[in-house]
């Protein structure tokens, strides 16, 4: 019943009455007919708008319409040539039309052309010369219109923003994954940091990307914890998606999809896991490594940290998009390089200083992508110098917060 009553009301339009201007009132023809005003302007004189065409009938035609006592759609018609008679008679009024519709020119209503021949067929009586009057006081109009849109002199683009606020208010504390907005749109950290910006919860939530991600790092988190990264079943990783599904996601269709997609990239992701050449030792732990001489401190939470046979590391992450290229890694995307950054430096409590052999962005989407980087000598200490180097930079009074500096795509929001 509910969609049903719903249906029905589909069907017509309510108008809302917007109060633009309290001298100001915007009528339909049912509306006119029943007052009046110094001034109206009639809007749509088109033919097919004012009159609109009859409405096809599909069963009746004219005669048998008549044959069975029904009006014809011609009253139509006149009800809307009483309409015209009657507002066109106020004490002043504008007659308006649109040259060209959508897809074509438009053919003027036949109360304008009935007008229109009727004062060019009455030169003894000046009508011709009172319709270049008319039309005179209406080309006014017209040219005011078209100089709304034409700039007396022309408009300097505005400076993009690039905010500079004292050194003291900017931030001292930033995450890994923050370091690419910085890069990328400098404003967008601005924003969230020093005016405290923070984007509002949705009225009705979805199961958006960002739900998505929560989910698939809680699943492999838990699955890691109790020994999946060893070689852990299938059966077992579909159990703890189920449940992390069941608790997390409200969404019946969202639950369905995701774990297909789980289950589709389950087996290559154990194989991945059991294959890696060491165990895990940290999942999801925080770090932080302090910055001599800047006052700013860098953090961290690897999705997974194994390490190797020969006492090195290799730090994996979780994507569930695809994930970056090496390019982007190098210039943008470096959270797993400052992550191994911050495990050479001791930033991760529990592992102490340790070199780092290899960065995997692990790709789960509808298969299983994974993107490896063997790191060679001096690397690391490379993008730990271009960072710090960044950081010196935002330090300083003149640095600005430029907005949307090297945005990947122009549709990118930060």
């Amino acid at each position: 019943y509910q969609n049903l009553f719903r249906a029905v009301l589909q069907r017509h339009e309510v108008r809302e009455t917007e109060t633009v201007h309290p001298q100001i009132m915007i009528w339909g023809t049912l509306e006119a007919r029943v007052q009046g005003a110094d001034l109206v302007i009639l809007g749509g004189l088109n033919d097919g708008t004012w009159p609109a065409q009859p409405p096809p009938d599909p069963w009746l035609n004219r005669a048998m319409r008549k044959a069975a006592g029904l009006l014809l759609p011609d009253r139509k018609v006149g009800l809307s040539a009483h309409d015209y008679q009657q507002a066109v008679a106020a004490p002043r009024v504008v007659l308006s039309r649109a040259l060209r519709g959508a897809e074509a020119e438009t053919v003027p209503s036949r109360w304008v052309n009935r007008l229109v021949n009727l004062m060019e067929g009455v030169p003894d009586r000046q009508g011709p010369q009172a319709l270049a009057l008319m039309r005179s006081r209406g080309q006014v109009w017209l040219d005011r219109a078209v100089a709304f849109d034409t700039p007396v002199a022309p408009v300097p683009p505005a400076p993009r923003p690039s905010p500079r606020p004292p050194v003291g208010v900017r931030p001292k504390r930033l995450s890994v994954t923050e370091i690419k907005t910085l890069i990328r749109d400098p404003y967008a950290i601005h924003a969230r940091h020093i005016l405290r910006l923070r984007p509002l919860d949705p009225l009705r939530p979805e199961a958006d990307p960002r739900l998505r991600g929560t989910v698939l790092h809680e699943i492999l988190e838990r699955f890691v914890r109790e020994g999946g990264g060893q070689g852990g079943g299938q059966d077992a990783l579909l159990a703890i998606t189920d449940q992390v599904l069941a608790d997390r996601v409200a969404w019946p269709l969202a639950r369905a999809i995701w774990r297909a997609r789980i289950e589709k990239a389950a087996a290559a992701f154990l194989a991945f896991s059991a294959n890696t050449g060491g165990h895990p030792v940290l999942i999801e732990a925080k770090g932080a490594v302090t910055l001599p001489g800047l006052d700013f401190t860098l953090t961290g939470k690897p999705d997974r940290i194994d390490l190797l046979a020969d006492g090195r590391l290799m730090l994996i992450d979780y994507k569930t998009g695809a994930p970056p290229s090496a390019k982007q890694q190098k210039h943008f995307d470096k959270q797993l390089y400052l992550l191994a950054a911050m495990a050479e430096r001791g930033g991760f409590a529990e592992l102490g200083p340790t070199e780092v052999a290899e960065l995997v962005f692990v790709g789960l989407k509808a298969e299983l992508k994974l993107s490896q980087t063997t790191l060679v000598g001096g690397e690391i200490d490379d993008i730990w110098e271009e960072f710090t180097q960044l950081i010196a930079s935002f330090a300083k009074a003149d640095q600005g917060y430029t907005a949307r500096r090297a945005m990947e795509k122009q549709t990118d929001v930060s």
